[in-house]
């Protein structure tokens, strides 16, 4: 977004939603900082700071509106610049790279010095990604504070605080009160121990395709540990060592609604980024939309489906698994291949409510995999030791799933694994590692669907040549193309031996 003074002031004086999530402004005369559509009196020109992120605000020395709450802000951090580095970066801070490791660790990880990584935060966001990490975990405390009733001190655990004191602390600096006062009146807290349960509400940019997205979804969900019905989405999680989980549903407004349930919250942020992730809630679908919609093929796609999102995953090792399953045979046969695995090699819920709705495993460990004996599964040998070899991989390094410094490095890293060709590593790409410019190009439905209309169904290099005005957003092309065929649901999955092995 081209920060523009006199545009941004204009933007706040017509309380204009479009910018939500893409601008805060600062009152110098207050101390505060908003969204651009807040309720209060419009400040005059001369009071007023803009910034892209709230974490410059915050790192300027703003405080939080109480009235237009910036935590409920869409978070469109990742599409504002055009640093590929700041958007693997903010994914890594998201799910927590800086809890457990230091700036240094993180650069590395995306191929750079740290020095470099700071420089990009503040050329792309007006912050160091140490303010970024602090500022999410601020807001995330702020949210808990006001709509759930979870003791503060779970309040701290939940949003990542290493302990309650310095949580009243910040609390206290920030809004200059306790965290306490910061409830709704009206709102008890409840006893310790006695909550089982916790709803997020997770704000987007509009407009968002809830249809498509579920679709995508409930056609690849798999049996006893994804349900999808008319409205909602529901799934079992494991992390920290924790079974739980997550039912994801519309809420009022622009926001999705996640309701957790797992016994130890320290694991929410995590938690939160997955569905991030998932539901691709970091899109900023009117960009995407006004630079695809320039190609006359796309275009008409674009004004049908203008919110259409690319679904991503919960975890970059089922992906995987689902999309070795998955070779040569149709999808919905992938599905009950994969429940097959699932109920052979998954831990058992014990949760009877999570039960009732069909909820019943967890999906299988990669250690678990790596040492089972796959053969029961009826699966041709080849397969098999790919799902194993894969399993025993994902075992040595665990951030294989990680992201990368760039989508080339991360298709070879990706396609050096057994039994993961072309097709794979780009589908994981698109979907796991949240690469909005990865690309299929083999895949028949998308040569189908470009076919149409001329009758004459273009080669992968064709398909790669005629993408490049895609760029930086080929994945959503992909949708777009996908949707657009008569069995969208089924058609990215249906993969021939020749494209794997390429």
């Amino acid at each position: 977004m081209d920060m523009d003074d006199d545009a941004c002031y204009r933007a706040i004086e017509t309380r204009d939603h479009r910018f939500d999530g893409r601008l805060f402004v600062a009152v110098k005369t207050t101390g505060i900082y908003c969204r651009p559509f807040c309720p209060a009196p419009t400040p005059k020109r001369e009071n007023v700071r803009f910034f892209h992120s709230a974490a410059a605000a915050q790192e300027a020395g703003f405080r939080p509106c109480l009235r237009c709450r910036p935590e409920t802000s869409p978070d469109l951090a990742f599409w504002r610049g055009s640093s590929n580095t700041v958007s693997r970066a903010l994914g890594l801070i998201e799910a927590g790279a800086l809890d457990a490791a230091n700036l240094e660790t993180l650069a590395a990880r995306l191929g750079v010095g740290g020095r470099q990584l700071r420089r990009l935060f503040r050329q792309h966001l007006g912050a160091s990604p140490i303010s970024i990490a602090q500022t999410r975990r601020i807001l995330l405390a702020k949210q808990l504070i006001h709509d759930t009733r979870l003791p503060m001190t779970e309040v701290a655990l939940a949003a990542g605080f290493g302990s309650v004191r310095r949580f009243n602390e910040i609390f206290q600096q920030l809004y200059r009160r306790p965290p306490g006062a910061l409830r709704r009146k009206g709102v008890a807290e409840a006893p310790v121990g006695t909550t089982d349960s916790v709803a997020v509400r997770l704000g987007y940019r509009p407009p968002y395709d809830w249809s498509a997205i579920l679709a995508f979804l409930r056609a690849r969900a798999i049996p006893g540990i994804e349900v999808v019905s008319s409205d909602r989405y529901a799934r079992t999680i494991a992390i920290g060592g924790e079974h739980g989980v997550v039912v994801v549903e519309p809420a009022d407004g622009n926001v999705l609604k996640a309701t957790v349930r797992l016994a130890n919250l320290g694991s929410l942020p995590a938690i939160i980024a997955r569905v991030r992730r998932v539901f691709d809630l970091a899109a900023d679908p009117l960009a995407i939309g006004a630079h695809l919609g320039t190609d006359p093929i796309l275009a008409p796609l674009v004004a049908a489906r203008p919110g259409l999102r690319v679904p991503g995953a919960w975890d970059g090792f089922e992906l995987a698994v689902r999309a070795i399953l998955g070779q040569q045979i149709t999808v919905s046969a992938a599905t009950r291949l994969a429940g097959k695995l699932v109920l052979a090699f998954g831990e058992k819920l014990t949760d009877p409510a999570a039960i009732d709705q069909g909820l019943t495993h967890v999906f299988p460990t990669p250690g678990r995999l790596a040492d089972a004996d796959l053969a029961a599964l009826g699966m041709p040998k080849a397969r098999l030791m790919a799902l194993s070899s894969l399993a025993a991989a994902i075992v040595a390094d665990p951030l294989i799933f990680g992201p990368r410094r760039s989508l080339e490095e991360a298709i070879a890293q990706l396609r050096s694994l057994a039994g993961v060709g072309e097709w794979t590593a780009q589908y994981i790409a698109m979907r796991e590692l949240r690469e909005p410019d990865a690309f299929p190009a083999a895949d028949i439905g998308l040569m189908r669907a470009l076919s149409y209309g001329s009758g004459v169904r273009p080669s992968p290099a064709e398909m790669l040549a005629h993408a490049e005005r895609w760029r930086p957003w080929r994945a959503y092309a992909a949708l777009h193309l996908w949707a657009s065929e008569p069995h969208a649901s089924v058609a990215a999955e249906r993969v021939s031996h020749a494209q794997q092995a390429a």
